[in-house]
């Protein structure tokens, strides 16, 4: 058989349900100007996608992380699955771990074995939500269940009760959930009636929630389609004052924000996902990406992501699981630069705000602030590579170190970098970035350098000036200008015999105090040619001479394209 046989589009088909109504009212909203309700459910639909499912301990680390994050509702575990569940949940309300202001919440399919285990981990509980759930799909009843519509809604039924009077024999405060389980591949209205169904037996009210949560179990259409059944569900839930409409979508067609962000412009108020969105198969929604999205577009998430990469550290060793380089937001990669376009727009942008007045983000190519995630602008935002471009490479050398080298000297230097990343073939540190740049600009001496300068007295500038040569004896030269920096200058080209003129000289100071470093940059041409130096020390007049030396040098040797 060919590898095209093999691979056979037309062995598939569209396997969703539109609403018998199709409205789509939300298509006229374009922002989401309020966070929905968040729950977690790392510990619980997250944890039994792990090839290794966290210990005790573990959890009780990821509790804590959930909980500084500022999450509100988390789904702490299946207790009827394994007795690690069910003394995680234990330990949690026994060594009275949930905060006043958190709810957590257990999951259990609706089997009464499996809900009367779930209220006897559940004693004493604060405050909890029961998640019942039971598979509805048309595939699940016809392939699994060999059941009818009627037969599966009455197995959500009975679990509804079942809860309900499990609920009033136990200890503890407790709100209810339920999930038609696989949605995406159940008829919308008959989903609908099993959720109505089960709202009539819990009688929910205003004061006393219930919640109705929608699972894109597998994701299987695109995100409009997912939009369109929520607000079906949204418009005709029974008592849908006294309900919270819930979405709980999954990524296997790589929508999973969509869907969250359009469930909730469909009518949705809460979402259930995971940090990174780890789960089954391609997993759940990234509950990270869905927040910062609201961020970024100044709205309160209500959740705090100010110390991303200790986030991650910590996800990432307890899971074992790895946050993606370019995972939105939080991995590692995904406020860098490397190209020199990119790079030069950042610089200047980061610039202009340095210079205008308000608060307002708005610089090229960064949606949000990185220092907002706690990342660095000086190791996380602009790095160098052989793709990398003049204003990035300078922008390094000012944040890292102070140095800000004119325009055409920064495009030199931005060709000495390149080449030697393309030579390493490795990206360059800012220290392997500043010692190219000390080698080319501040220590090229390969003609000669200069020992010693002493400015004299009398009509004009004259400056006695001390080279030498290799290995050879010091020799003094002498040079008379208009300036005391072209006196050097002139004695420099009666020396090398080279005939140039000083085009461009940039001096600063790299602090604020008398002790400060001083920094200059020397730009000599000759025939339209230009060639830098550079030089840093306490006294100006000596990083000039310095900067001056190098620059002559680099003629003299014919240095790189300037």
């Amino acid at each position: 058989m060919s590898s095209r046989n093999r691979f056979n589009y037309q062995k598939y088909e569209k396997k969703y349900f539109l609403p018998p109504v199709h409205t789509c009212d939300w298509v006229k909203k374009d922002a989401i100007d309020q966070a929905p309700a968040w729950c977690s459910v790392d510990l619980r639909d997250g944890n039994q996608a792990l090839p290794v499912p966290m210990n005790l301990s573990e959890k009780l680390e990821l509790f804590q992380l959930l909980l500084d994050i500022g999450f509100k509702e988390i789904e702490v575990a299946f207790p009827a699955a394994s007795d690690t569940e069910f003394a995680f949940l234990r330990t949690l309300i026994e060594k009275r771990m949930i905060p006043e202001d958190v709810t957590i919440q257990v999951l259990t399919q609706a089997r009464e074995h499996i809900i009367r285990r779930t209220f006897e981990a559940l004693e004493g509980a604060p405050k909890a939500i029961v998640h019942l759930y039971n598979s509805t799909s048309e595939a699940q009843r016809r392939l699994v269940f060999q059941k009818s519509r009627e037969e599966v809604k009455q197995i959500a039924v009975d679990g509804a009760k079942w809860v309900k009077q499990y609920a009033e024999r136990t200890k503890g405060e407790f709100y209810f959930q339920y999930s038609p389980e696989s949605f995406p591949g159940t008829e919308v209205d008959y989903a609908l009636e099993i959720c109505n169904s089960v709202l009539e037996i819990w009688k929910p009210t205003p004061d006393r929630k219930a919640i109705i949560n929608i699972p894109t179990t597998v994701e299987n259409a695109m995100p409009h389609v997912f939009a369109a059944q929520v607000e079906y569900f949204s418009k005709h839930l029974i008592d849908r004052d006294s309900l919270v409409l819930s979405i709980h979508p999954h990524n296997d067609r790589g929508s999973g924000v969509s869907d969250a962000e359009f469930g909730i412009l469909a009518g949705a108020e809460r979402v259930e996902g995971t940090l990174f969105g780890n789960g089954e198969r391609t997993g759940n929604v990234d509950l990270v990406t869905l927040a910062m999205n609201l961020y970024s577009h100044g709205v309160d998430p209500k959740l705090t992501f100010s110390d991303m990469p200790s986030i991650c550290e910590t996800f990432e060793r307890v899971t074992r699981m790895t946050v993606h380089e370019r995972q939105p937001y939080s991995g590692k990669f995904v406020f860098t630069a490397f190209s020199g376009s990119h790079q030069d727009a950042i610089a200047k942008g980061m610039q202009a705000r340095g210079q205008a007045a308000g608060d307002k983000w708005d610089v090229p190519y960064l949606p949000v602030d990185p220092a907002d995630l706690g990342r660095s602008y000086e190791t996380d935002v602009i790095r160098i590579n052989s793709q990398s471009g003049k204003g990035g490479i300078g922008y390094v050398l000012d944040q890292a170190y102070g140095i800000k080298l004119p325009y055409r000297m920064k495009e030199e230097l931005g060709y000495c970098v390149k080449g030697e990343s393309d030579t390493r073939q490795k990206e360059l540190s800012s220290e392997e970035i500043y010692a190219v740049f000390e080698r080319e600009y501040l220590a090229y001496h390969p003609r000669f350098q200069v020992l010693d300068y002493r400015l004299g007295r009398g009509p004009g500038h004259i400056a006695f000036v001390t080279v030498q040569a290799g290995g050879g004896d010091p020799i003094d030269i002498e040079g008379q200008g208009d300036g005391s920096l072209d006196a050097v200058c002139q004695a420099l080209k009666a020396y090398a015999a080279l005939d140039f003129h000083l085009e461009v000289y940039e001096e600063y100071s790299l602090g604020k105090s008398s002790a400060a470093q001083a920094v200059a940059c020397i730009g000599i041409v000759q025939e339209g040619r230009y060639y830098w130096g550079a030089g840093i020390d306490k006294d100006i007049m000596n990083a000039s001479v310095q900067a001056l030396a190098v620059a002559v040098n680099r003629l003299g040797t014919a240095g790189p394209r300037g």
